[in-house]
């Protein structure tokens, strides 16, 4: 009983009903309504069970960690756990039991999987290009309005002053990763890397929860599943249809296939959640509710991080002359990104610098994408050399950022106080 009345309950920053029938959600709910044809209210059981997921976690994995890597120490535990992953979890002997727990649900496959439209969607990710980096660098300085976004990365010194570039890099990274042709099969390097990150996860959410500024009540549990559903979203439904401002011609099958796609990843990952929407209307929904239901009262912890972000991009003292002005060339175009993506308000509170005519450089682009978008369409063999460039630009483009300390999504960092 006490379990499930932890797991009924709802954040008290998650305010979707208070905010439902202020003008600014009934001009919003208007707006996504002509746009896409369909009204965006989510029922309210759906939006009560995505609510309840804010205290949703990964039982599983962090029973490996309880039971694996705090009694023999994180560097033991990580050998035994990329054992398993390298070899099978049945190559070790005495596996522990929560190891085994784990892989056993990593090798079934869930019931909705259609591996046809996982790489389907791999795919058409991967035809962003590093555009892709640059509009979600952007639109996660939305979320950092919410303190459940917020309030972890700035208590894990991630994404603020000289990490920030560096932990954005290990995101492009794994976005990289995971998106490779078979890159989610068992021993290749996305899943690899995508259960690195779980882990990962695991340990910045047990210190966090036992830290006196985490606020249970209000924000549900650090990284829960409500947080990484608008991830998983914000990697395929939102740039699905943002980007088209750009000259993609994404069509809706190749959207629900990207979705369908993070729906996989984030399996792996141990996002299970209760509800994830299948189809563009059901995304549109969350989407919907996503930005109306938060408090916005991150204050200056989103402040932080948003003006982290962007410096991140400039160049510093100690670059040499071209790398200086490579990174002066890239600050200019994402403070274009972040001022054409971001909307006025929250670009505004965070008090982002003024961006000049960089402001339309990703509309400039339109055309040429567009022209491209169209061609790929009428030759595969076109299609297949671009998605191989693809491929190979941002590989290179992550390379040489990272430099030879490739990313290693290790929770080692302590927590502030």
């Amino acid at each position: 009983m006490e379990q499930q009345a932890v797991t009924d309950r709802i954040p008290t920053e998650f305010r979707y009903w208070d905010n439902l029938s202020t003008p600014k959600a009934q001009r919003l709910r208007g707006i996504l309504g002509a746009l896409f044809g369909v009204d965006p209210k989510l029922t309210d059981e759906t939006v009560r069970t995505y609510a309840r997921s804010y205290y949703d976690a990964d039982p599983l994995a962090e029973s490996v960690v309880d039971e694996v890597y705090l009694p023999r120490g994180q560097a033991a535990g990580r050998r035994l756990f990329d054992q398993a992953l390298a070899c099978g979890v049945d190559a070790i002997p005495d596996a522990p039991p929560s190891l085994r727990r784990l892989f056993e649900d990593l090798e079934t496959p869930p019931p909705w999987l259609d591996e046809q439209r996982v790489a389907l969607g791999a795919r058409v990710f991967r035809r962003y290009g590093t555009h892709l980096y640059s509009f979600a660098g952007a639109i996660t300085l939305e979320g950092y309005r919410e303190s459940s976004v917020a309030k972890p990365l700035v208590l894990t010194g991630a994404y603020t002053g000289s990490s920030a570039n560096r932990r954005f890099l290990e995101t492009a990274a794994f976005w990289t990763d995971v998106s490779e042709p078979g890159g989610l099969d068992p021993g290749c390097r996305g899943r690899e890397t995508a259960l690195h990150v779980r882990m990962m996860h695991v340990f910045v959410r047990k210190r966090l929860l036992a830290h006196p500024q985490w606020q249970l009540g209000a924000w549900g549990v650090p990284i829960s599943h409500g947080d990484a559903l608008l991830t998983l979203l914000g990697g395929s439904f939102v740039p699905g249809y943002a980007l088209k401002l750009l000259g993609y011609r994404t069509s809706r099958e190749e959207i629900e296939a990207m979705m369908h796609f993070w729906r996989y990843v984030g399996h792996l990952m141990g996002v299970q959640p209760r509800w994830f929407p299948e189809t563009v209307e059901q995304a549109l929904g969350l989407l919907f509710t996503s930005m109306i239901k938060g408090a916005q009262r991150s204050g200056d912890d989103g402040v932080l991080l948003a003006r982290s972000y962007l410096a991140s991009y400039a160049p510093t003292a100690a670059d040499r002359w071209f790398t200086a002005w490579r990174k002066r060339w890239e600050h200019k175009l994402q403070l274009g990104y972040v001022s054409f993506f971001l909307p006025p308000p929250s670009y505004a509170l965070y008090g982002l610098p003024r961006p000049g005519l960089w402001r339309f450089h990703p509309l400039l682009q339109a055309p040429f994408v567009f022209a491209r978008e169209t061609a790929r369409q009428h030759l595969p063999r076109l299609d297949d050399w671009l998605d191989e460039r693809a491929r190979r630009e941002t590989r290179d483009w992550v390379d040489a950022r990272l430099g030879p300390r490739r990313a290693e999504y290790r929770a080692a960092e302590p927590i502030r106080p």
